[in-house]
């Protein structure tokens, strides 16, 4: 792997191949919280795996850590919900700045951001580390890890849509969004296939997403992982097929949970990108080489 340092862009490459584009700043408007995000990402055969900026999601930035709900401030972009009235466009929207710009050692990033609120107040301090890792001739893994700190002198509270409120809507955290072509792909678990309806609030060790490109014949997999669980960070899987593509291991699935003034959590995530079609035994094998 190398990653080539363009300033406010980062690209890793391999063989010729662009696998992935670190944008540090975003010029993404208010409204879309705007913040660091890796896009396009491509497998080792240069399919792209990831959407940017779609037309019903404009906030949606192909892979990015971004949090719907944290005390009321919307990081994630866009409406928020209100319950008994839907959603809503707020004056709560912030965004995450690069606190300088990010280091390059070897195959990883290393890179200091501060989440503010809409007026501009710095809630989160947040050290990321993204390291990238050739697995064989097909795959490629991406291991996500950070430290996030409360900056403020209250306590603030992770939570989601569902926790206030809507169902099921427990996204927040770490965020992909799959290419148009995607809709309609097979999601699987440990277990086997499973409808995206039925996988979404499980709690099980990975998820696998399974879509075709449109212009080739190929599918390619991406199977996501938490690497720290914690009984704090417990991910439960929201996921998206039918109605786009779409994986989250959510930190606020159905509750919330605080983070004190000056403490730190942490978090870590891992996502292999194949060329094909996965079967549970090609995942197993993967994950073996961690």
């Amino acid at each position: 792997m190398n990653i080539v340092d363009h300033g406010d862009l980062l690209v890793v490459e391999h063989d010729d191949v662009e696998l992935a584009r670190y944008v540090v700043v975003s010029d993404a408007p208010a409204f879309e919280a705007p913040k660091p995000y890796l896009h396009p990402l491509r497998t080792l055969a240069g399919d792209v795996v990831t959407n940017f900026r779609p037309h019903d999601h404009r906030w949606h930035k192909g892979l990015q850590l971004t949090c719907t709900d944290l005390s009321g401030h919307n990081l994630w972009g866009g409406h928020t919900w209100v319950d008994g009235t839907g959603y809503t466009a707020l004056d709560n929207v912030g965004r995450m700045d690069p606190d300088g710009p990010p280091t390059v050692t070897n195959d990883e990033i290393a890179h200091e951001l501060v989440w503010r609120s809409a007026r501009g107040e710095d809630l989160i301090g947040e050290h990321r580390s993204l390291r990238f890792e050739l697995l064989d001739d097909k795959t490629w893994a991406l291991t996500w890890t950070g430290e996030l700190r409360n900056l403020t002198d209250e306590s603030l509270s992770f939570g989601s849509p569902a926790t206030r409120g809507l169902a099921g809507s427990g996204y927040s955290g770490l965020w992909w969004r799959g290419p148009r072509s995607f809709t309609g792909g097979q999601v699987l678990l440990p277990t086997g296939s499973a409808p995206a309806s039925e996988a979404r609030g499980s709690d099980a060790e990975w998820l696998a997403f399974i879509g075709a490109h449109d212009g080739v014949d190929r599918s390619s997999t991406l199977v996501f992982e938490q690497t720290m669980p914690t009984e704090r960070f417990r991910t439960r899987w929201f996921v998206r097929s039918e109605e786009f593509a779409a994986v989250n291991p959510s930190w606020a699935f159905e509750r919330t949970f605080p983070l004190e003034p000056d403490e730190t959590a942490r978090i870590g995530y891992r996502v292999t990108i194949a060329d094909g079609a996965l079967s549970l035994e090609d995942i197993e094998r993967l994950r073996s080489l961690r």
